[in-house]
């Protein structure tokens, strides 16, 4: 147990026994000698002065022993909202303005002059709070009431405890308000925190007459009570009930992001923004445009830019194309969750997709397929997308240039200029104007950004994709066309399998194989005069078709060039049929004759056993056998019919049967005249 106290830490504990009041304890220490009995009554030094701290030993013995419980009562958990209690009581100090805080110096120095003069000898604490007061200025009673907000709390923590009733206290409320009926101050609440935002006195009088017909009382006066709103309800519940929700989150601090850690190229965001412009289409329709337009995180530039009639996804793809065939493919992309951008042909097959329903077969769009990683980001929000900053620009620089005089509309309908609707500009005029300034936007020096650094967009940019480290993806040729829009099945023309799209012509050399064929095409709306991609029903590609102009009736020099252009044409044919037509006829025949005498003649094969087939027989039935005499009789007969030469026998070898049975003699002949010659006999 602590053995020394103060005599307000005495009074504090409200001990049996003890006098009840800070003045009767005083009295009594001061009457039996307490700081005059050894070893009973010590002299510390506070933060302002010395103070006397006496024994517990001086209580009576039930005074004691309700210490004693006292202290071993105490806990952990109570010494920490005692601690609580003090820190909330200093934050409430630390929130008074500085004549707040003088008045509790003030008040500080009489509460210290009393007890100065209560320690002299001769002086009661009556004769002395009198004395204090009085040098002071102020009541007797004002004195008690201080007293009494010290109690209660440390020596140290007096000049935080004497602050004003009227002052906020450590929870940011006024603690000592005029009194007011519940369903009063609800009621005045409810009204006045309306969007419509009525004004106070207004909200006020209807309380008064509310509280006439309910009977509420009491209700304090109106500037109490708009003190009270003020305080009680805050700034930012104002804001957002009286004002909008984006004022109301304005009141809470911006995130300001680096990009200092990035390169170019590793992350883009895209928006769209309608011009506040009149713009005359080709088909003489008047309306106002978008601009869609990618821009750098990195280094601030626009890189590819597109307007349409509408923000569609074709306009988004046609941009998201030209900046990749002109930078490469960025790792990333910021976008808001548009029709335009969150459509499954843009975006289709991401997993951050929140628009429309998502089926696991739906084919992947055209960021997941190139393998850009789509980002949704907050609406409007120039935190989220730096492009929407972008836009202020181009409203000042496009839409107020002074070629769109009389076509400028105002950033609002009460905003109209004194010439709204006296003109449209042209939207090829239009689309130059754009062009060059997104040039001067990019080239414009001085930039503030956390990179730029007083350059330009194009010079960070430009540093950064020559820099060592920053790796950029470049599209294939293949993956060029995925971003063309397509039209499906158009038939090629019978003749020459010519292509009819939009009121033009395309042709290539290649399309003759698909005449009177169906065929797909992959063009760019703001190119038709360009050359189209042409591919077969299966996707395949096949060649790239020209365009042919239309040529004037009378024009010599654009028959020439198309009279010229056939003949290549044909000759080009021919030099393609003359590189295919490689040997000429005489050579495929000799190339036959060499296999026809590479054939060589087969050996007859004849039988064991001859037999000449005779006249008789041919028209006779045939028989299975003949006899050897009619063999030899009609042997003679054939050889009676040979005409032309006959060999002769051997000399001495005439065969035994020369006579022939047959019925015709031969003709005459060199050897055939049955004569002898040369000594010999001719064979019949």
């Amino acid at each position: 147990m602590t053995e020394f106290y103060t005599l307000a830490e005495l009074h504090a504990f409200k001990l049996p026994d003890v006098p009840a009041s800070l003045s009767s304890l005083q009295r009594l220490a001061e009457q039996a000698g307490w700081r005059d009995l050894p070893g009973m009554a010590v002299k510390v030094q506070g933060k302002t002065k010395a103070q006397w701290k006496y024994s517990t030993k001086l209580l009576p013995q039930s005074a004691q022993v309700r210490l004693g419980m006292i202290e071993s009562a105490t806990t952990e958990e109570q010494w920490e909202a005692a601690q609580a209690r003090k820190n909330a009581l200093w934050q409430r100090f630390e929130r008074l303005s500085n004549d707040h805080r003088e008045i509790c110096k003030t008040r500080l120095k009489v509460l210290d002059r009393v007890e100065e003069l209560a320690a002299q000898r001769g002086v009661s604490r009556t004769a002395a709070i009198a004395i204090a007061t009085l040098d002071a200025g102020v009541q007797k009673s004002a004195y008690y009431e201080w007293q009494k907000m010290t109690d209660g709390y440390d020596r140290g923590d007096w000049l935080a405890a004497l602050a004003p009733s009227f002052a906020p206290s450590a929870d940011g409320l006024v603690r000592e308000i005029a009194d007011c009926h519940p369903d009063a101050w609800n009621f005045l609440k409810s009204d006045y925190l309306r969007p419509e935002k009525p004004a106070f006195s207004a909200c006020f009088r209807r309380m008064q007459e509310a509280c006439k017909i309910m009977g509420w009382s009491p209700v304090p006066s109106e500037r109490s009570l708009r003190r009270r709103i003020e305080t009680e309800v805050g700034k930012a519940v104002l804001v957002l009930t009286r004002e909008s929700r984006d004022k109301a989150k304005q009141l809470y601090p911006a995130q300001r992001r680096t990009r200092a850690d990035m390169h170019a190229m590793q992350a883009v965001n895209m928006d769209g923004h309608k011009l506040d412009i009149f713009v005359r289409l080709p088909n003489d329709k008047i309306t106002r445009v978008f601009l869609l337009g990618i821009q750098d995180l990195y280094s601030g530039k626009i890189l590819s830019w597109r307007i349409a009639e509408n923000e569609t996804w074709d306009a988004a793809r046609l941009a998201i194309g030209d900046m990749v065939e002109a930078y490469g493919i960025p790792e990333s992309i910021d976008l808001d969750n548009g029709r335009a951008f969150a459509s499954k042909q843009i975006s289709g097959g991401a997993k951050t997709r929140y628009r429309n329903k998502i089926n696991p077969d739906d084919p992947n769009g055209l960021l997941v397929t190139l393998g850009i990683k789509p980002r949704f980001v907050t609406p409007e929000s120039g935190q989220s997308k730096p492009i929407e900053r972008a836009w202020g620009d181009f409203a000042e620089n496009v839409s107020k240039h002074p070629i769109c005089s009389g076509a400028y509309t105002g950033k609002n309908p009460t905003a109209k200029p004194e010439n709204y609707g006296k003109t449209a500009i042209k939207l090829a005029d239009l689309r130059r104007l754009v062009a060059s300034q997104v040039v001067e936007h990019n080239a414009r020096p001085g930039r503030r950004t956390e990179v730029a650094k007083g350059r330009s967009f194009d010079e960070v940019f430009a540093e950064s994709m020559a820099a060592p480290s920053t790796i950029v993806r470049v599209p294939s040729q293949s993956q060029k066309f995925l971003w063309l829009l397509t039209a499906e099945s158009i038939k090629a023309s019978k003749g020459n399998g010519m292509i009819h799209f939009q009121n033009n012509r395309y042709w290539n050399v290649a399309l003759n194989q698909w005449m009177g064929k169906k065929i797909t095409i992959r063009f760019d709306p703001d190119a038709l005069h360009e050359a189209v991609k042409v591919y077969d029903l299966q996707n395949r590609f096949i060649c790239e078709a020209a365009c042919i102009d239309d040529a004037g009736h009378h024009s010599v020099d654009a028959a020439r060039t198309h009279g010229r252009n056939r003949k290549d044409y044909q000759k080009a044919t021919a030099a393609v049929a003359a590189a295919h037509k490689a040997l000429t006829p005489m050579q495929l025949g000799e190339i036959l004759d060499r296999g026809n005498r590479a054939i060589e003649k087969p050996e007859p094969i004849r039988p064991s056993v001859t037999r000449l087939i005779t006249h008789s027989q041919l028209s006779a039935e045939p028989v299975d056998a003949i006899s050897e005499q009619h063999f030899e009789n009609s042997f003679s007969r054939a050889l009676g019919l040979v005409q032309g030469s006959v060999l002769e026998f051997p000399s001495g070898n005439t065969p035994a049967n020369s006579a022939s049975g047959g019925q015709h003699e031969p003709k005459s002949s060199e050897y055939g005249s049955g004569k002898k010659k040369g000594g010999r006999k001719t064979a019949r």
